[in-house]
């Protein structure tokens, strides 16, 4: 008789409550660690309710990746800029919890002690190219780590849910608009 291995599931509820414990202990050392060396600008940047300085070269440098082939390279520039208002509207509305989970995230995405080892971009954004981008986002999308492809789809949902937000966007994907009353 042949024994056919029964198939577990892959994260139990004691594993899922580790790595909740261990994903926000995380965030929140990097988090301490950036309000106290300085990265982390509690302030908003000027034109904007939420966006930090420090989220700006992030959020630069993976907006365009997020929105190649629905945007034409001609009207990038004018996508991220409308993404990024749209982007800054939408967490000024999140709750203050989800706020605060959001910008551990970008702070953690731009100290260089973190940045490098879980992104695998190691210079800063500015200067990543949109293949390191791409290779970012396929790294924590394909992630073993949860904490990581929760990360990714948070982010992914965020600019996605911001640029489709936006009536320049609904003609690559076919919406006509909202019916005039």
């Amino acid at each position: 008789m042949n024994d056919i291995p029964v198939a577990t599931p892959g994260l139990s509820r004691r594993n899922l409550l580790k790595v909740g414990l261990l994903g926000s202990a995380f965030l929140a050392t990097a988090s301490l660690t950036a309000s106290l060396s300085g990265c982390s600008a509690g302030t908003p940047q000027a034109g904007f309710t939420v966006i930090r300085e420090s989220d700006l070269p992030f959020l630069n440098a993976a907006i365009p990746v997020m929105l190649e082939g629905a945007v034409s390279p001609s009207s990038m520039p004018q996508a991220v800029a409308g993404t990024l208002e749209n982007l800054d509207y939408s967490l000024a509305h999140l709750s203050p919890e989800m706020l605060k989970l959001t910008q551990q995230l970008f702070d953690v995405l731009a100290m260089p002690v973190t940045r490098g080892p879980l992104t695998g971009v190691w210079g800063s954004w500015e200067n990543a190219s949109a293949a390191d981008v791409r290779a970012f986002l396929a790294r924590w999308q394909n992630s073993s780590i949860g904490l990581l492809k929760m990360g990714h789809a948070s982010l992914l949902q965020l600019v996605l849910m911001s640029w489709y937000g936006r009536a320049e966007s609904w003609a690559h994907c076919g919406y006509p608009g909202p019916i005039a009353v």
